[in-house]
């Protein structure tokens, strides 16, 4: 058994070396020392915390934020553990001790190492609950892989291209392509508020909602009237899911519209772009709303572009947003590119923007165009 893992061990650590080295060659190592300082930052500091920190000189900032970071990681541990840290402590300061002595000896014990011992129990608790948080987020993700569609769905007469991207392990973005019968299909891009679990959570429900109701309804605003009182009727508080909902037909260039208060798609044809009217509110806002049904027809190579505010709020290390005007300037230059080439030409667009900074949202994309 130790001949085969010893080898593994060491091939971990050369692995893991060699992405580190790669990271910082790409990074810088003040950038990669930047990043996992501004993560500490984000997460264990509040809002008012960071804000005091930006008015601090270089010196006092440290001391302060060594401070709040010591003493926000300690308050989120559990109870049991924070006293086994502060026993820890306790062990460490102590050092050495004397238990017994006399005149003809002195017996003295060195409680240094039950410190030491304690941290790395402590240490391996969290991992054992990160890890387990881990597994069960991985396990989240292959359930969303495996209700996305192929990222290239056939329909005579257009092409057409899916892509989302999660910021963390489990997204809330809704890409979705179902076929109605056969005059019908629909292609679907929904926003859920928020990150992470819970809005995966919300964004799976409201999947299986629009592939109930999609082939019952023929009217687009009757969907959006149907889904949007069952997520406010089923929802949670302070959560809604803005959305773009596409209905074609293979042998016709109209494409019928439903937008739940989401960015208006760009229509890019004649190597210019526009963009198409606002829509109607967010899904689960109010009990009740009406919502209208749009419309656009679009000739042969004319193309469709929905897209997720991961794209335009995506943000550089300067803090500056990718913006609407550099999704419209960049649009005509992709419009003759196959939409697979075209849709990974602006995600590629975005992540040259962005660097080396941490993506805040998930990011997806639509490219529907007409082929006759």
């Amino acid at each position: 058994m130790p001949e085969d893992t010893n080898p593994r061990l060491l091939r971990t650590i050369r692995q893991d070396m060699g992405r580190v080295g790669t990271e910082v060659r790409r990074t810088g190592l003040k950038g990669t020392v930047g990043r996992a300082l501004e993560d500490l930052r984000e997460f264990y500091l509040t809002t008012e915390d960071r804000a005091r920190l930006a008015r601090m000189g270089r010196g006092r900032r440290a001391i302060y934020f060594t401070w709040w970071l010591l003493k926000s990681l300690f308050l989120k541990l559990t109870p049991a553990r924070r006293i086994l840290l502060l026993l820890a402590f306790i062990a460490l300061a102590q050092g050495s001790g004397v238990i017994a002595s006399s005149d003809r000896f002195r017996v003295s014990v060195d409680v240094g190492w039950v410190g030491v011992v304690l941290i790395l129990l402590v240490l391996a608790l969290e991992l054992k609950d990160k890890l387990l948080a881990r597994e069960e987020l991985e396990a989240g993700r292959a359930v969303q892989m495996a209700l996305m569609p192929p990222p290239a769905p056939v329909l005579p007469g257009w092409q057409i291209w899916l892509f989302t991207r999660p910021a963390n392990d489990v997204g809330g973005d809704l890409v979705d392509y179902l076929r109605i019968g056969e005059h019908r299909a629909s292609i679907v891009l929904g926003d859920v508020a928020g990150k992470g679990l819970p809005a995966a959570l919300l964004m799976a429900k409201l999947q299986a909602t629009l592939r109930a109701l999609a082939p019952e309804f023929t009217s687009l605003a009757e969907i959006g009237s149907r889904v949007n009182t069952i997520l406010h009727r089923d929802g949670l508080a302070n959560r809604f899911a803005t959305l773009v909902y596409l209905e074609v037909a293979p042998t016709a260039g109209r494409v019928r519209i439903l937008n739940a208060g989401h960015m208006p798609p760009f229509v890019v044809r004649a190597a210019a772009a526009s963009e198409l009217p606002r829509g109607s509110f967010a899904l689960g806002l109010l009990p009740r709303a009406n919502f209208e049904e749009q419309c656009v027809d679009l000739l042969d190579g004319d193309t469709l572009v929905v897209y997720s505010d991961g794209v335009t709020e995506a943000m550089n290390a300067a803090g500056e947003f990718f913006g609407d005007d550099r999704l419209r300037a960049l649009l005509p230059s992709v419009a003759a590119m196959p939409v697979a080439i075209a849709g990974a030409a602006i995600v590629a667009a975005v992540d040259a923007f962005v660097g080396a900074a941490r993506p805040h949202d998930d990011l997806s994309i639509v490219v529907l165009r007409r082929q006759a």
